[in-house]
């Protein structure tokens, strides 16, 4: 009898295949060592790279890092925001996961992006994706991993974009809600769009340097109204350009709750659909195309987490932290406040994730 040959699997393939085991073994286990409340899986939470912070310490230029009374401190124009040593500790991280009943992170580095480094931005990028594969390699039950591109180099980010989910089995873009100055419905970067929606990956929006900080640095506001102007105002770009209608499936998600979309987004249906102002294009009322987004819900209002329910419907509603930011438990805290049925909540802990990125 001929014993048929053993068939041989691609190393990508293995290797993809390899961790889809690992992280549903350990969603399994931690499933059942908390089987009397929700699995939770943090969508949104960031570490520092230290090869990138060492980087910006010999820079001359904006993004730089310098110390001052014994902290180090990001200076981006006039935003200055501390970078403490937590904040580039995976232990650290791993420790208020488990103090908060988290059982995955989808990890990302913290902003500046890949676009802020001009031609550097590819090393750049690689930096950051090698940091946070190495992370998910190390705990692979408990991390996926998001990766950045060097978008002021399309062909290059294609590059990158393909090595970051082929080779390093990457889960999810983070797409930063301006690219150096740039947003990203602009034609040039539609490709990215293009390519995610043919893998499946989901697009997670993320704040950087808020194009409206000149206006809103005063007050100390830009981390609490220029980070969600800049949602507002990326996602409604993404929407009116009609890059939903062109990628139907592309699997797109906007944190903060949308910025201040969802509490506008009447208006901009009037405005289209009754004034007739606006995209001639658009095939329906922008309210319709930002249902079919995923929100996370990133902040500490339990009424407006509500809004959210109301407005999005359960199945489109994420839980994140934004640690080390924001602590879990702030979030969390505010979700468990609105007793919603089990079901629903269980869904926005973690049950809408597991969809979202296929685990």
């Amino acid at each position: 009898m001929n014993t048929p040959a053993p068939t041989s699997i691609p190393r990508r393939e293995f290797l993809g295949s390899a961790a889809t085991l690992a992280l549903g073994a350990g969603m399994a286990a931690r499933a059942a060592d908390s089987a009397a409340g929700a699995l939770r899986i943090d969508c949104q939470s960031h570490l520092f790279c230290p090869e990138i912070v060492a980087l910006m310490e010999k820079r001359k230029d904006d993004p730089h890092v310098f110390t001052k009374d014994g902290v180090r401190m990001l200076q981006m124009g006039k935003w200055m925001r501390k970078i403490l040593p937590h904040y580039m500790d995976v232990e650290a991280k791993l420790k208020t996961m488990d103090a908060n009943g988290i059982a995955i992170t989808a990890l990302s580095i913290n902003d500046p992006g890949p676009e802020w480094f001009g031609a550097d931005g590819p090393a750049v990028a690689q930096m950051a994706n090698d940091f946070v594969a190495g992370i998910v390699r190390q705990h692979p039950t408990r991390f996926i991993g998001l990766c950045v591109l060097p978008l002021q180099d399309m062909k290059a980010a294609m590059r990158e974009l393909d090595r970051c989910v082929l080779d390093l089995g990457m889960r999810g873009i983070l797409l930063y809600t301006n690219l150096a100055g740039r947003f990203p419905d602009e034609p040039e970067f539609h490709p990215l769009f293009a390519r995610a929606e043919e893998l499946s990956l989901p697009v997670l929006l993320h704040p950087a340097k808020p194009l409206t900080t000149e206006f809103v640095e005063g007050y100390e506001m830009t981390s609490s109204l220029g980070n969600m102007f800049d949602n507002t105002i990326a996602l409604t770009r993404i929407i009116m350009s009609g890059l939903l209608d062109k990628h139907p499936h592309l699997k797109l998600v906007c944190p903060h709750l949308g910025g201040t979309l969802p509490y506008i987004i009447g208006r901009l249906d009037h405005q289209t659909q009754v004034l007739k102002r606006g995209p001639k294009y658009l095939t329906r009322a922008p309210s319709e195309y930002l249902k079919q987004v995923w929100l996370d819900i990133v902040s500490p209002l339990p009424l407006a987490i509500k809004f959210g329910c109301d407005f999005m419907g359960t199945d489109r509603l994420l839980f994140s932290s934004d640690h080390p930011w924001v602590e879990p438990k702030v979030i969390a805290d505010a979700l468990t406040s609105l007793r919603l049925p089990a079901a629903d909540e269980a869904k926005i802990f973690g049950g809408n994730a597991k969809v979202l990125f296929g685990l």
